[in-house]
């Protein structure tokens, strides 16, 4: 099972009735469509990347892997926003990416 950052937990037992919500957006916006919970978690996870968040980048890696996808979909997803947000964020997002992606192989 994935950790859950502090800040994370923190929001959710201070705020239940607003974290409640959030939770039901994102299950929403994922029911509303035909992508599977891999592309959606690779997705989420570029635009994470665009916003510089690196705990959504890791966030949504731990769940594309545990999704399904493989490393290289990951970088790949990854290496595809280069020419919309450019190549710092991408290589930020690609350090962030790793360190989720050793972690999962270290685990295995």
């Amino acid at each position: 099972m994935a950790k859950v950052p502090v800040l994370h937990q923190s929001i959710k037992k201070r705020f239940p009735k607003y974290f409640t919500a959030l939770e039901n957006l994102g299950k929403a916006a994922k029911a509303a469509g035909p992508l599977d919970v891999k592309t959606a978690h690779l997705i989420q996870m570029a635009a994470a990347a665009a916003i510089r968040s690196e705990g959504s980048v890791h966030s949504h890696t731990r769940r594309a892997l545990e999704a399904g996808a493989s490393p290289e979909e990951i970088m790949h997803a990854l290496l595809l926003i280069t020419s919309t947000v450019g190549f710092p964020n991408v290589s930020a997002a690609l350090s962030w990416a790793e360190e989720i992606i050793k972690e999962h192989q270290d685990r295995k």
